[in-house]
Protein backbone atom coordinates (compact mmCIF):
# COMPACT_ATOMS: atom_id res chain seq x y z
CA UNK A 1 0.00 0.00 0.00
CA UNK A 2 1.25 3.49 -0.89
CA UNK A 3 2.02 5.68 2.13
CA UNK A 4 0.28 9.05 1.91
CA UNK A 5 2.56 12.04 1.47
CA UNK A 6 1.74 15.65 2.39
CA UNK A 7 4.36 18.20 1.24
CA UNK A 8 4.39 21.89 2.10
CA UNK A 9 5.91 24.30 -0.42
CA UNK A 10 6.76 27.53 1.38
CA UNK A 11 7.77 29.32 -1.83
CA UNK A 12 9.34 32.79 -1.36
CA UNK A 13 7.90 33.44 2.09
CA UNK A 14 8.84 33.76 5.77
CA UNK A 15 11.93 34.86 7.66
CA UNK A 16 14.55 32.73 9.36
CA UNK A 17 12.81 33.06 12.71
CA UNK A 18 9.34 32.30 11.38
CA UNK A 19 10.68 29.36 9.33
CA UNK A 20 12.20 27.83 12.44
CA UNK A 21 9.02 28.35 14.46
CA UNK A 22 6.83 26.90 11.71
CA UNK A 23 9.04 23.86 11.16
CA UNK A 24 9.20 23.15 14.88
CA UNK A 25 5.41 23.33 15.21
CA UNK A 26 4.83 21.07 12.20
CA UNK A 27 7.38 18.51 13.40
CA UNK A 28 5.46 18.19 16.67
CA UNK A 29 2.14 17.58 14.91
CA UNK A 30 2.99 14.87 12.38
CA UNK A 31 0.64 11.86 12.50
CA UNK A 32 2.19 8.40 12.42
CA UNK A 33 0.52 7.12 9.27
CA UNK A 34 1.51 9.87 6.81
CA UNK A 35 4.83 11.07 5.35
CA UNK A 36 5.11 14.83 5.81
CA UNK A 37 7.68 17.19 4.35
CA UNK A 38 8.35 20.91 3.97
CA UNK A 39 10.34 22.79 1.34
CA UNK A 40 11.67 26.07 2.77
CA UNK A 41 13.45 28.77 0.74
CA UNK A 42 17.08 27.84 0.06
CA UNK A 43 18.45 30.34 2.56
CA UNK A 44 16.54 28.74 5.45
CA UNK A 45 17.10 25.06 4.68
CA UNK A 46 20.01 24.74 7.08
CA UNK A 47 18.16 26.47 9.91
CA UNK A 48 15.08 24.30 9.41
CA UNK A 49 17.26 21.18 9.24
CA UNK A 50 18.65 21.99 12.67
CA UNK A 51 15.28 22.26 14.40
CA UNK A 52 13.70 19.17 12.81
CA UNK A 53 16.68 16.88 13.41
CA UNK A 54 15.50 13.65 14.98
CA UNK A 55 11.86 14.20 13.93
CA UNK A 56 9.89 12.45 11.18
CA UNK A 57 9.51 15.66 9.18
CA UNK A 58 11.17 15.36 5.77
CA UNK A 59 13.24 18.29 4.53
CA UNK A 60 12.73 19.39 0.94
CA UNK A 61 13.90 21.94 -1.60
CA UNK A 62 11.86 23.94 -4.08
CA UNK A 63 14.25 23.76 -7.03
CA UNK A 64 17.78 22.80 -8.07
CA UNK A 65 20.19 23.25 -10.96
CA UNK A 66 20.38 20.47 -13.54
CA UNK A 67 24.16 20.03 -13.13
CA UNK A 68 25.92 18.42 -10.16
CA UNK A 69 28.25 21.40 -9.69
CA UNK A 70 30.43 23.85 -11.55
CA UNK A 71 30.60 27.45 -12.75
CA UNK A 72 26.92 28.37 -12.36
CA UNK A 73 26.83 31.56 -10.31
CA UNK A 74 23.96 31.76 -7.86
CA UNK A 75 22.78 28.18 -8.40
CA UNK A 76 22.37 25.22 -6.04
CA UNK A 77 23.18 21.58 -6.87
CA UNK A 78 21.92 18.25 -5.55
CA UNK A 79 25.10 17.39 -3.58
CA UNK A 80 24.71 20.67 -1.68
CA UNK A 81 21.10 19.83 -0.84
CA UNK A 82 22.04 16.34 0.33
CA UNK A 83 24.80 17.84 2.48
CA UNK A 84 22.11 19.77 4.36
CA UNK A 85 19.90 16.73 4.85
CA UNK A 86 17.39 17.42 2.08
CA UNK A 87 15.33 14.33 1.18
CA UNK A 88 13.12 15.56 -1.67
CA UNK A 89 13.04 18.27 -4.30
CA UNK A 90 10.37 19.74 -6.58
CA UNK A 91 10.75 19.84 -10.34
CA UNK A 92 8.53 21.44 -12.96
CA UNK A 93 6.36 23.46 -10.57
CA UNK A 94 3.98 25.58 -12.62
CA UNK A 95 5.54 28.80 -11.34
CA UNK A 96 8.89 27.64 -12.71
CA UNK A 97 7.32 26.64 -16.01
CA UNK A 98 5.02 29.61 -16.58
CA UNK A 99 6.55 32.52 -14.67
CA UNK A 100 10.24 31.68 -14.96
CA UNK A 101 9.81 30.14 -18.43
CA UNK A 102 11.53 26.82 -17.77
CA UNK A 103 11.30 24.64 -20.87
CA UNK A 104 10.16 21.05 -20.89
CA UNK A 105 13.73 20.01 -21.71
CA UNK A 106 15.10 21.85 -18.67
CA UNK A 107 12.42 20.39 -16.40
CA UNK A 108 13.32 16.92 -17.64
CA UNK A 109 17.02 17.51 -16.94
CA UNK A 110 16.27 18.77 -13.43
CA UNK A 111 13.96 15.86 -12.69
CA UNK A 112 16.60 13.33 -13.63
CA UNK A 113 19.36 15.21 -11.83
CA UNK A 114 17.30 15.08 -8.63
CA UNK A 115 16.40 11.43 -9.12
CA UNK A 116 19.85 10.22 -10.17
CA UNK A 117 21.33 12.17 -7.25
CA UNK A 118 19.45 9.95 -4.80
CA UNK A 119 16.67 12.32 -3.71
CA UNK A 120 12.93 11.87 -3.97
CA UNK A 121 11.71 13.95 -6.90
CA UNK A 122 8.25 15.54 -6.94
CA UNK A 123 7.61 16.03 -10.65
CA UNK A 124 4.82 18.57 -11.15
CA UNK A 125 2.34 18.52 -14.03
CA UNK A 126 -0.85 20.45 -14.74
CA UNK A 127 -2.82 22.53 -17.19
CA UNK A 128 -3.62 26.24 -17.47
CA UNK A 129 -7.19 27.54 -17.46
CA UNK A 130 -7.06 28.06 -21.22
CA UNK A 131 -5.93 24.48 -21.72
CA UNK A 132 -8.64 23.22 -19.39
CA UNK A 133 -11.33 25.21 -21.19
CA UNK A 134 -10.22 23.70 -24.49
CA UNK A 135 -10.35 20.16 -23.06
CA UNK A 136 -6.58 19.72 -23.26
CA UNK A 137 -6.01 18.69 -19.64
CA UNK A 138 -5.12 15.06 -20.26
CA UNK A 139 -3.02 15.89 -23.32
CA UNK A 140 -0.99 18.40 -21.31
CA UNK A 141 -0.46 15.90 -18.49
CA UNK A 142 0.65 13.20 -20.91
CA UNK A 143 3.08 15.59 -22.60
CA UNK A 144 4.63 16.70 -19.31
CA UNK A 145 4.95 13.09 -18.15
CA UNK A 146 7.05 12.39 -21.24
CA UNK A 147 9.76 14.39 -19.44
CA UNK A 148 10.35 11.25 -17.36
CA UNK A 149 12.79 9.10 -19.31
CA UNK A 150 11.88 5.41 -18.90
CA UNK A 151 15.40 4.00 -18.61
CA UNK A 152 16.34 6.28 -15.72
CA UNK A 153 13.37 5.74 -13.39
CA UNK A 154 14.23 2.46 -11.65
CA UNK A 155 12.99 3.03 -8.08
CA UNK A 156 9.32 4.12 -7.97
CA UNK A 157 9.64 4.91 -4.25
CA UNK A 158 11.69 7.98 -5.17
CA UNK A 159 9.30 9.19 -7.86
CA UNK A 160 6.33 11.31 -6.79
CA UNK A 161 4.10 13.09 -9.29
CA UNK A 162 2.05 16.13 -8.32
CA UNK A 163 -0.99 17.10 -10.35
CA UNK A 164 -1.38 20.83 -9.83
CA UNK A 165 -3.84 22.54 -12.16
CA UNK A 166 -2.36 25.99 -12.77
CA UNK A 167 -5.77 27.65 -12.57
CA UNK A 168 -6.17 26.42 -8.96
CA UNK A 169 -2.82 27.54 -7.54
CA UNK A 170 -3.21 30.48 -5.18
CA UNK A 171 -6.61 31.35 -6.63
CA UNK A 172 -8.91 29.77 -4.09
CA UNK A 173 -10.30 27.57 -6.86
CA UNK A 174 -9.88 23.85 -6.35
CA UNK A 175 -10.41 20.80 -8.54
CA UNK A 176 -13.35 18.61 -7.60
CA UNK A 177 -12.53 15.19 -6.15
CA UNK A 178 -13.68 13.68 -9.47
CA UNK A 179 -11.37 16.03 -11.41
CA UNK A 180 -8.44 15.10 -9.18
CA UNK A 181 -9.17 11.40 -9.55
CA UNK A 182 -9.51 11.63 -13.34
CA UNK A 183 -6.14 13.36 -13.62
CA UNK A 184 -4.45 11.00 -11.13
CA UNK A 185 -5.79 7.94 -12.93
CA UNK A 186 -4.55 9.33 -16.24
CA UNK A 187 -1.14 9.92 -14.70
CA UNK A 188 -0.95 6.38 -13.38
CA UNK A 189 -2.01 5.00 -16.75
CA UNK A 190 0.65 7.05 -18.54
CA UNK A 191 3.34 5.99 -16.08
CA UNK A 192 2.32 2.40 -16.75
CA UNK A 193 2.90 2.92 -20.47
CA UNK A 194 6.41 4.26 -19.90
CA UNK A 195 7.56 2.34 -16.84
CA UNK A 196 5.29 -0.69 -16.46
CA UNK A 197 2.33 -1.56 -14.27
CA UNK A 198 4.39 -2.40 -11.17
CA UNK A 199 6.06 0.99 -11.13
CA UNK A 200 2.78 2.75 -11.86
CA UNK A 201 1.11 0.98 -8.94
CA UNK A 202 3.87 2.15 -6.58
CA UNK A 203 4.30 5.79 -7.65
CA UNK A 204 2.61 8.28 -5.35
CA UNK A 205 0.43 10.92 -6.97
CA UNK A 206 -0.33 14.16 -5.13
CA UNK A 207 -2.92 16.85 -5.76
CA UNK A 208 -1.90 20.50 -5.47
CA UNK A 209 -3.92 23.68 -5.88
CA UNK A 210 -5.55 25.67 -3.06
CA UNK A 211 -5.52 22.67 -0.72
CA UNK A 212 -7.10 23.54 2.63
CA UNK A 213 -8.53 21.66 5.63
CA UNK A 214 -12.03 22.19 4.23
CA UNK A 215 -11.42 20.43 0.91
CA UNK A 216 -8.60 17.95 1.45
CA UNK A 217 -10.50 14.94 2.84
CA UNK A 218 -12.71 14.13 -0.20
CA UNK A 219 -9.77 14.62 -2.56
CA UNK A 220 -7.56 12.33 -0.48
CA UNK A 221 -10.34 9.73 -0.47
CA UNK A 222 -9.90 9.15 -4.21
CA UNK A 223 -8.24 5.82 -5.03
CA UNK A 224 -5.39 7.25 -7.13
CA UNK A 225 -4.66 10.33 -4.99
CA UNK A 226 -1.88 9.62 -2.51
CA UNK A 227 -1.29 13.01 -0.94
CA UNK A 228 -1.17 16.74 -1.40
CA UNK A 229 1.28 19.44 -2.41
CA UNK A 230 0.25 22.37 -0.23
CA UNK A 231 1.15 26.01 -0.82
CA UNK A 232 -0.41 28.83 1.20
CA UNK A 233 -1.95 26.61 3.88
CA UNK A 234 1.48 25.12 4.65
CA UNK A 235 2.55 28.50 6.03
CA UNK A 236 0.06 28.09 8.89
CA UNK A 237 1.04 25.33 11.32
CA UNK A 238 -2.54 24.80 12.47
CA UNK A 239 -3.99 24.50 8.98
CA UNK A 240 -1.16 22.30 7.76
CA UNK A 241 -1.52 20.01 10.77
CA UNK A 242 -5.22 19.63 10.01
CA UNK A 243 -4.43 18.76 6.40
CA UNK A 244 -1.95 16.13 7.59
CA UNK A 245 -4.72 14.69 9.76
CA UNK A 246 -7.20 14.61 6.88
CA UNK A 247 -8.63 11.29 8.04
CA UNK A 248 -9.99 13.00 11.16
CA UNK A 249 -11.62 15.66 8.99
CA UNK A 250 -13.44 12.95 7.07
CA UNK A 251 -14.77 11.30 10.21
Amino acid sequence: MRTKFIAGNWKMNLTKTSSIELARAIARAIPNNVDVGVAPPFVYIDAVASVIAGSKLLLGAQDVHCEQGGAFTGEICVPMLKDLGVKFCLSGHSERRHILNESSDLVSKKTHTIYSGGLIVIHCVGETLEQRDSNQTLNVIRSQLSELQPKIITDPNRLVIAYEPVWAIGTGEVATPDDAQEAAAAIRSRVSEFHGTETAASVRILYGGSVKPGNVAPIMAQPDVDGALVGGASLDAGQFAQICRYRELAA
